[in-house]
């Protein structure tokens, strides 16, 4: 029997067309090709928010990540979903910075990736289904964590930073 509250995914190509819609078990399990955001919120002094994921997550559980990411629910688009996960996971809206969106590959999860940004002083109230804790670093203290101790990050997020860091000149 099926979890009618599942989540349910658009299934996708190579060059981020819709094919159908999937169960988010069945996309995971099979490793079809879907959609994800990520969102890199700063504060004013220019560092970022890491969320260290919960230990339930089915995927990099207690892993460190972007600061709010999801997937793009079937019949989403990317900003939408964007703007629902910063509300969700963090408790904050903020006007989102389209920066990229990466191709599908193992290394993303088989997520078509799109990355936001958003700079803000708001307090943030985690969702404790979601995140296990977080705090904000400097761009360049993330930069040595990560060539000490890459385990400690989602995949998605190590792709996604070493693009914002090349992109940005970090």
């Amino acid at each position: 029997m099926t979890d009618p509250a599942e989540d349910i995914f658009d299934v996708v190509d190579a060059n981020d067309h819709v094919i159908r819609q999937e169960r988010r078990s069945v996309v995971h399990r099979e490793g079809l090709l879907h959609r994800a955001v990520h969102i890199f919120v700063f504060n004013s002094s220019g560092d970022l928010f890491l969320q260290l994921r919960s230990k339930s997550k089915d995927e990099y559980p207690s892993r460190y990540t972007s600061s709010a990411s999801g997937h793009v629910d079937a019949g989403e688009d990317y900003d939408f979903a964007a703007n629902r996960e910063l509300q969700e996971e963090l408790g904050i809206t903020g006007k989102l910075e389209f920066l990229t969106k990466l191709p599908a590959r193992k290394e993303l999860a088989n997520e078509h990736s799109a990355l936001y940004r958003v700079t803000t002083d708001d307090e943030l109230t985690l969702d404790p289904d979601e995140i296990a804790g977080g705090d904000f670093y400097p761009v360049g203290e993330i930069a040595m964590w990560i060539l000490r101790e890459p385990r400690k990050f989602s995949p998605p997020f190590l792709v996604l930073f070493d693009w914002y860091r090349r992109r940005f000149d970090y």
